[in-house]
């Protein structure tokens, strides 16, 4: 199955953080928050937007923006352009 979000709105897997820290502790999966960066998979039919954000980006966004779904077994998130807080460069 292909999602391919409309107007606004973007495709993106989250990227999980790491789960040790720099300490070499692990955290646990009840301790954790949710990602908040993630790769955009597909971007919406708005044509301002497509050239701000490309597919592969690397985008920040709000703590709990964008609606959670499972495509193939697989997490994503489809979320707006008010919920996009920046875009990250490696």
């Amino acid at each position: 199955m292909k999602v391919k979000p409309l107007d606004d709105r973007l495709l993106v897997e989250p990227i999980e953080e790491e789960s040790r820290t720099s300490s070499g502790i692990i955290i646990p999966d009840t301790a954790k928050e949710k990602p908040r960066m993630g790769k955009v998979i597909a971007v919406g039919t708005d044509e301002d937007l497509k050239e701000k954000i490309k597919e592969g980006d690397k985008v920040l966004f709000a703590k709990y923006g964008g609606e959670e779904i499972s495509v193939n077994g697989s997490e994503y998130k489809i979320i707006q352009r008010s919920d996009i807080l920046a875009i990250v460069e490696d």
